[in-house]
């Protein structure tokens, strides 16, 4: 089940809920407020420890030349 980020109208706050795909998007109680003004937004995510400089293949190259 995938886990999607909500964001509440009424107070600003943001919640995630791990819920099936054929739920609806909008109208999810607001775990702070427990307004249903709340619509499904594009999440963020961190990556942490992972260093990107060095990407590709071969010793400290980006694979491309």
């Amino acid at each position: 089940m995938p886990l999607y980020e909500y964001a509440c109208a009424q107070c600003g706050a943001r919640f995630t809920l791990l819920q099936p795909m054929t739920v609806a998007r909008d109208g999810h109680a607001c775990p702070e407020c427990g307004s249903l003004c709340t619509r499904r937004v594009m999440s963020s995510f961190a990556t942490s420890g992972a260093d990107t400089s060095a990407a590709g293949c071969g010793p400290g190259g980006s694979g491309f030349r």
